[in-house]
């Protein structure tokens, strides 16, 4: 008798030992209907970028260049970085860049259709034109520039991202302000992207 109870606990406790090994993660034979693929994105594959929106709640500080000029409103916190006379304000997926010029003319659909987008797609990758167009603001008409294009591969995961940008060129008394804004696409930031463009100030 002792020698039959034994012989079922012997044969469970093999089935069990069977069963977790293929549940832990073997490779399913062909044709069982359940894939093996990857799902890990090849090296600069564009990928669909995560949500971005800047929250409702965000507050806004006053920028003044060192030169002067001008101010405008940048979202409170973000990182600042200054190059070549260009400064630029990050957060997450978000990027604000302000670059002030002389200009003795001031900027055109035309002009910026024939002189800024052709160096846009030189410089950002896989560039897709949206519109050129007349915009009023606060401190008076700018010329709105709208395309997409994809970010710089992360020198770490090599991810690629898809963001739209929408640059607007200011001018008055010989000076002009070009403002990017940028973040990911099919994110909601019209409202924040109103207020920093309305909020710049000729001094």
């Amino acid at each position: 008798m002792r020698r039959t109870l034994f012989v079922p606990m012997a044969s469970a406790a093999l089935t069990a030992v069977v069963l977790a090994g293929c549940s832990s993660g073997s490779t399913p034979p062909p044709g069982s209907g359940t894939s093996s693929v990857s799902q890990t994105p090849a090296p600069g594959a564009t990928e669909p970028n995560p949500p971005g929106d800047i929250p409702d709640n965000q507050a806004y500080v006053p920028y003044a260049p060192g030169g002067g000029g001008f101010t405008v409103k940048v979202p409170e916190g973000w990182a600042r970085t200054d190059s070549g006379g260009t400064t630029t304000f990050t957060d997450k997926l978000n990027r604000i860049e302000i670059a002030p010029r002389p200009a003795p003319a001031a900027p055109t659909a035309q002009s910026v259709t024939t002189q800024v987008v052709p160096v846009l797609r030189q410089q950002v990758p896989k560039f897709s034109l949206g519109k050129v167009s007349v915009v009023p603001r606060q401190a008076g008409s700018a010329v709105l520039l709208t395309y997409q294009g994809d970010t710089a591969p992360d020198p770490v995961t090599g991810k690629v991202v898809r963001d739209a940008f929408e640059r607007y060129a200011f001018h008055s008394g010989g000076r002009e302000v070009d403002l990017t804004l940028s973040g990911p696409v099919g994110a909601d930031n019209v409202d924040p992207w109103r207020i920093v463009t309305d909020s710049l100030r000729w001094q």
